[in-house]
């Protein structure tokens, strides 16, 4: 028991460490750092979200129809093509009724999901899957059929039109449509066969004309639609493409779709690394101590020890200035003591002894 007495004196004459509170700026910091980096980073990983889902929606549907009979995927296609001769006749086309526009959502439905087909642009790398109908649920985050328009299954007399959103903060779709030109090829897939099509006309039209989604005697149309000017949106940019055969595929085509792009894998991983680092260098500075010039001072006097590095230079060489001024100082009083003078003294005292004795 007596040994413990000693630990316990000891212990209790140690000084307790104070906790470190923590400042509100340092956590107002924080949480600001934090809230510009969600907003920078809010864009970049929505359109990855997005296209994550739009590239499982693309292989769920090469899947479901790898797994379909091939006489009912023709047949599918088949009264696809009967529903467009019907549209011919149609003097007003645009406006579904009821029995119109159930007939309309069950054709090319192969999964019972609204999913039509997907459609590629090689030259501004789309890979999105197309739905039935313009809703503004199926714009947010895809590509949509023109209801009226004929259904995209080829053939003569037949003019299909793709609709898409141009700068959702969510999702890039059809954001850079108007960097097409004409020669540009895209291809439509639906079911099990592939269309290929060259832009041949680009045009910005106001809402309200229609003309050039008309359908043309014998020819086989596809028109990509979106809004323009970017941002306010007043007009409409059609870019049509005319139905040619179909160019030798890479095999990489299909993969390209499914895959996610670099450019948004880099911003998504990099923006919230980039934050966090910074964060933490920030949050490193504020904690470490700052030792002002005069507690350093007044610690080394009080503990007997040195100041830094730099401080113990200075210090150490003024000790042997002073030193060396005792020194000298010491060594004139020894010689005052002794009797000791200069040689020039000695010889002016002779000089006049012998003025004296003349």
């Amino acid at each position: 028991m007596d040994g413990e007495e000693p630990m316990d004196q000891e212990q209790a004459a140690k000084p307790k460490k104070k906790k470190k509170k923590v400042r509100k700026s340092t956590v107002l910091l924080v949480f600001i750092v934090l809230l510009g980096a969600a907003i920078m980073a809010y864009p970049t990983f929505s359109d990855w979200w997005n296209s994550f889902h739009q590239t499982r929606a693309i292989a769920s549907y090469v899947e479901a129809v790898e797994n379909t009979d091939e006489e009912q995927l023709n047949a599918m296609i088949q009264a696809a093509r009967e529903y467009n001769q019907r549209l011919l006749t149609k003097s007003d086309r645009y406006k579904l009724s009821e029995e119109e526009r159930i007939e309309y959502e069950s054709l090319l439905n192969l999964s019972d999901n609204g999913v039509i087909g997907y459609i590629q642009i090689p030259a501004i790398r789309v890979n999105l899957p197309f739905y039935h109908g313009t809703d503004e649920a199926v714009l947010q985050v895809a590509i949509g059929h023109l209801e009226g328009t004929s259904l995209p299954v080829g053939g003569e007399s037949t003019h299909a039109v793709l609709s898409g959103h141009r700068g959702l903060p969510s999702a890039r779709l059809f954001t850079s449509l108007d960097k097409m030109q004409k020669g540009d090829v895209f291809t439509i897939t639906v079911l099990n066969q592939t269309l290929t099509y060259e832009v041949d006309q680009i045009h910005v039209v106001l809402p309200q004309e229609m003309e050039d989604l008309d359908i043309f005697p014998g020819q086989d149309y596809c028109t990509l639609l979106t809004c323009t000017p970017y941002g306010i949106n007043t007009h409409r940019l059609l870019v049509r493409g005319h139905w040619i055969p179909n160019l030798a595929v890479s095999p990489d085509a299909l993969e390209d779709a499914v895959r996610i792009p670099v450019y948004i894998v880099l911003p998504a991983v990099g923006i919230p690394l980039m934050f966090l680092f910074l964060m933490g260098m920030l949050l490193y500075y504020r904690r470490r101590p700052v030792v002002k010039k005069g507690t350093a001072k007044a610690a080394a006097s009080a503990g007997g020890g040195t100041l830094p590095e730099a401080g113990g230079r200075r210090t150490s060489e003024r000790a042997g200035t002073t030193g060396k001024r005792r020194h000298s100082s010491r060594g004139t009083s020894r010689q005052g003591r002794t009797g000791t003078r200069p040689r020039y003294s000695g010889q002016r005292s002779g000089k006049r002894d012998r003025d004296r004795k003349k």
